[in-house]
């Protein structure tokens, strides 16, 4: 069985991929390198002709999609300038155990200087987008989109957003910065657990904010919903409902919003949950709990 039997070979739902910015990647490695080799790799430094030159190859040793080109290139680069990347496989493509997915030719001082940074990268987010498009293998057919959440590694979002999309999924607001989302403990404050208050309260937000910014709000019971609803909000989020709930809950709704479903949600019960008719599935496990995927560096050393 090979990567095709594993994984789609599209993303179903995501459209092209986004541009991964420079000044972000190059940040992220340059801190890496900070923690990996703060004062150089005397090993590389110590065995290594100053001049030999490696040829190398990122190898899979299982199947997936691959993520990553950019990030593995940069790291390159930054080791030594003068190294040549070629990219085999493309970001968002399937790839067979076995497979070369990219080539580097350089210093073997720098290709080794770099490797574990560039694996570490690329196996994290190669993971997270072969999670992900499995994700959405299981809800094709249905309305629903997976999306991510803020359940990333601190430093490294924009790199496991990128791959989510790599796997064909969507993202979610970007930060706290991005949208409103009021969740439980917002509207505890912001009511004392009034139910009677909360359509004036969130209202009153909703005049507060430009005609640009999204606003959802979390519930966590049937009964909170018209009145949310009432409020003028542009996304409810179903938090933790059953599936017989979801249903009720999106009837409910009625299209006066977009419906999203939160919690408990894994490869076991996303089918069921994408077939009640919400809009919206975030995952968290995309991002928080994933295993990285087993790329390796196959090198020749050259005199």
């Amino acid at each position: 069985m090979n990567a095709v039997d594993l994984v789609p070979t599209v993303q179903p739902t995501a459209g092209p991929l986004p541009t991964l910015p420079g000044q972000v990647v190059e940040n992220i490695l340059r801190t890496a390198f900070v923690e990996d080799a703060p004062y150089g790799d005397i090993t590389s430094a110590t065995l290594l002709p100053p001049r030999a030159q490696a040829t190398a190859w990122l190898v899979a040793r299982e199947p997936g999609i691959f993520s990553g080109g950019d990030v593995f290139t940069a790291a390159m680069v930054m080791a030594d300038p003068a190294a040549e990347v070629e990219q085999l496989i493309a970001d968002g493509q399937p790839f067979a155990a076995g497979e070369r997915i990219m080539r580097v030719t350089g210093l073997a001082r720098g290709v080794l200087t770099a490797e574990r940074i560039a694996l570490n990268l690329t196996q994290r987010m190669s993971a997270i987008a072969t999670q992900t498009a499995e994700y959405v293998r299981l809800i094709q057919g249905t309305r629903a989109r997976v999306t991510d959440t803020r359940k990333t590694t601190p430093g490294l979002r924009a790199l496991e957003r990128y791959a989510v999309r790599c796997g064909g999924g969507h993202n979610h607001r970007f930060s706290l910065s991005d949208a409103v989302l009021a969740k439980d403990n917002h509207l505890a404050v912001l009511t004392g657990g009034d139910l009677a208050k909360l359509t004036a309260a969130l209202a009153g937000v909703r005049a507060q904010l430009p005609h640009t910014v999204h606003f959802e709000v979390e519930v966590d019971r049937i009964e909170q919903i018209e009145p949310v609803l009432a409020a003028g909000v542009d996304t409810i989020m179903l938090d933790n409902f059953t599936n017989e709930q979801l249903v009720e809950g999106v009837a409910l709704v009625g299209g006066r919003a977009l419906v999203e479903a939160s919690g408990n949600v894994n490869l076991s019960t996303i089918a069921g949950i994408a077939r009640t008719g919400v809009d919206i599935i975030s995952v968290g496990a995309l991002t928080h709990s994933v295993r990285a995927l087993d790329l390796g560096l196959d090198i020749a050393i050259e005199a």
